[in-house]
């Protein structure tokens, strides 16, 4: 299977994107939680990756009380083994997963100059990457392929 597209739960509203991600959490025997709640609606806000110290400080603002950024981790840990959200793993920052009923392997496309990550699903490559390490005597469990660059706005703006 090669590449394909999903219906963008995202794009289309933010409490879709929240009930499919409940759901989906909920399914996987965990609880959603008012303050899972609370850190997923704020990582689905960002338009940009985020770190748990700019998704603490969104929910601290918003809530009128501290949230600690070890805390938001915890979650984001679980809601990356949920497949709530993807980790851009040379940032260490989140992204909300906009298809999390939905498992693939992580492509992302990160912008050198304004940070925007984009998620693409490609199974051939993914599938090809993980041939190659299981070649190599290599048991791959969660492959993430960054590719760094510029994406088309930052080219055209040089």
């Amino acid at each position: 299977m090669g590449a394909h597209h999903h219906h963008d739960h995202h794009e289309a509203s933010g409490s879709e994107l929240t009930k499919v991600a409940q759901a989906t959490l909920e399914k996987s025997g965990e609880q959603w939680t008012t303050m899972r709640a609370s850190i997923f609606d704020a990582l689905a806000k960002f338009d940009k990756p985020a770190s748990a110290y700019d998704i603490a400080d969104a929910v601290s603002k918003a809530e009128g009380r501290r949230v600690a950024a070890n805390s938001v981790y915890r979650i984001l840990d679980l809601f990356v083994g949920a497949n709530l959200a993807r980790r851009v793993e040379s940032s260490n920052a989140y992204i909300a997963n906009a298809h999390p009923d939905c498992l693939h392997d992580c492509i992302f496309l990160v912008c050198d100059s304004c940070g925007q990550t984009t998620h693409i699903d490609d199974d051939k490559i993914a599938n090809n990457v993980r041939h190659a390490a299981e070649a190599a005597g290599f048991s791959p469990v969660r492959p993430v392929i960054e590719v760094r660059g510029k994406c088309s706005e930052c080219e055209h703006a040089a």
